[in-house]
């Protein structure tokens, strides 16, 4: 909210707020008495220029620094901050988990994402990383003169629209900070967690546990990426057959397991609802599904809640 203070000079009086004129003021106009615009012009009246003084501080610009603890976790701080733990991740790159205790986590004082200037670095460069617009980080950091490599930058985002991919398309067209289904509407036949299934491996102290979910599908199914980022592995792998995993945009790690085929290079920039492959019934695997693992900080987390997917 602002207040707007308006000077009424000459006798000139106002009953509705004048929009702003645009275009060139013609003096001849101005003259004859004319409008330009919604903006009385006559040679006894003044222009009001509207002020705006601001009511309500502005929002605090420096990113915020938070040591970790003993007993700390993603979601913990997240919840004690307010700040969403994919922020948390987006800003911290190489971020690992279990977190070490002493580590300086940096955090964005609003919707966004924190990044450390490096030697060589240009506002044209740091932009065009993040697919923006240079004006939107230097009107958010009153950025003057050339970067200083070693400081920290503030890129705000709007959380309905969400984060863009260097190409400058927005990386989760469907859904901003959520994972999608990646197979819409098939059903979820195996969640997160441990489990009694004995060809599982061994993980977290259980004999048995399930580090991602299963998604029934036919084999060749198409696979859709859950959410935008860079393709950063595809081939073989272990148990998890045929994989293609994605680094998001917010620095999480998606696995798609057990693929017939792969639709995506390494290298390649997918958004979200992209198709990434084919359903199969690689590696460690009794029947054609998709498994999805997503790991956050080098740990695999529940990926849970998947739009789109059958109950």
């Amino acid at each position: 909210m602002a207040l707007l203070l308006a000077a009424v000079l000459s006798g000139y009086s106002v009953s509705s707020y004048p929009k702003q004129a645009t275009g060139p003021i013609d003096a001849r106009a101005a003259d004859a008495g004319e409008m330009a615009g919604n903006v009385s012009m006559g040679r006894d009246a003044t222009i009001i220029k509207p002020i705006y003084i601001p009511t309500a501080a502005l929002p605090n610009r420096a990113p915020i620094l938070y040591t970790i603890k003993g007993g700390d976790t993603l979601v913990g701080i997240a919840k004690t901050l307010g700040v969403p733990f994919r922020e948390i991740t987006w800003s911290n790159p190489g971020l690992r988990v279990p977190l070490k205790v002493g580590k300086v986590l940096r955090l964005p004082p609003v919707p966004g994402f924190v990044v450390e200037v490096k030697k060589g670095d240009s506002l044209a460069s740091v932009a065009a990383a993040y697919g923006l617009d240079p004006v939107t980080i230097v009107d958010f950091n009153r950025v003057r003169g050339s970067l200083t490599p070693g400081s920290m930058l503030v890129i705000p985002i709007d959380p309905e629209v969400g984060p863009n991919l260097p190409s400058g398309v927005l990386a989760d067209p469907i859904k901003p900070g959520q994972l999608v289904c990646p197979i819409v509407g098939a059903a979820i036949i195996q969640k997160f967690g441990p489990t009694s299934f004995a060809l599982e491996p061994a993980y977290d102290g259980y004999l048995h546990f399930h580090t991602g979910v299963d998604i029934i599908a036919t084999y060749g199914t198409p696979i859709d990426a859950a959410a935008g980022g860079i393709v950063t592995a595809v081939g073989p792998a272990s148990y998890f057959g045929i994989r293609v995993e994605i680094t998001d945009s917010y620095g999480l790690v998606e696995i798609y397991a057990h693929m017939s085929e792969v639709s995506v290079a390494v290298g390649q920039l997918v958004q979200q609802g992209d198709k990434v492959g084919l359903v199969g019934s690689t590696g460690l695997s009794i029947g054609s599904h998709l498994h999805l693992q997503l790991e956050v900080g080098g740990v695999p987390s529940d990926p849970m809640p998947l739009l789109g997917c059958a109950a």
